[in-house]
């Protein structure tokens, strides 16, 4: 897809060599995916506390070699 859009040129120079990326696209194409990422560890936690757990469920039991 080809997108047009008007970026702060010292902040992708700097996110440059930061990651070490030759290319604007892929300090784009990096920057998206660590938003993506940390978006989605945002909804893992928002779970936290949600979930009821059996207190009678053994989970050392899972662990034991066969």
């Amino acid at each position: 897809m080809v997108t047009n859009c008007a970026l702060d040129d010292k902040l992708v120079k700097e996110a440059q060599k930061i990651g070490k990326h030759k290319t604007k696209k892929g300090v784009v194409t990096e920057a998206l995916l660590e938003y993506i990422t940390h978006r989605k560890q945002m909804k893992i936690i928002d779970l936290f506390n949600t979930i009821d757990y059996d207190p009678e469920y053994n989970y050392k039991t899972q662990r034991k070699v066969k």
